[in-house]
């Protein structure tokens, strides 16, 4: 299942990225390239604007977000579309890019994190579009306990 997410949804398409679910995100696209990038890349448009996603174009290609909140977004969006939220797919996709994240050998990471990063930590992966570097830090726990209070899942 993949998704493209509107200017108003950036920290929702964050979090699929996060819990590994391809989506794109334009920030500053005009809904008539939305629709044409979500109809020749086979994507579900997410949006918070009820006309847009009422385009007969998108008909059954498109899910209005009721909520403001992201927590309320994540858990609609995986309810609505009957997603489950694996622990192996959890932080395998670039959350700026969208790219899935590749295995990054820890000698190669040497000089591009801090150096109590390198010390403690023994796996590494890298976004091959954009270079960002991850490893499993505290974060991790952190975007764990926030999956868990939304209700979506989050064992790691």
């Amino acid at each position: 299942m993949k998704f493209i997410a509107d200017c108003m949804l950036g920290k929702l398409a964050k979090w699929l990225r996060l819990i590994g679910i391809d989506t794109v995100y334009l920030h500053d696209a005009e809904d008539d390239e939305l629709i044409r990038r979500a109809l020749r890349e086979d994507r579900i448009l997410l949006t918070r604007d009820g006309t847009l996603a009422g385009r007969r174009m998108l008909r059954g290609r498109s899910l209005f977000i009721e909520s403001e909140e992201t927590g309320k977004q994540l858990r609609q969006v995986i309810e609505h579309f009957g997603i489950g939220v694996e622990a192996g797919a959890l932080f395998t996709r670039c959350i700026v890019c969208n790219e899935p994240i590749e295995d990054l050998p820890k000698a190669s990471a040497k000089g591009s994190v801090p150096p109590y990063v390198y010390r403690t930590q023994e796996r590494f992966g890298r976004c091959p579009s954009c270079g960002k570097i991850y490893w499993r830090g505290t974060h991790v726990d952190h975007v764990l306990q926030a999956l868990a209070r939304t209700g979506t899942g989050g064992a790691a």
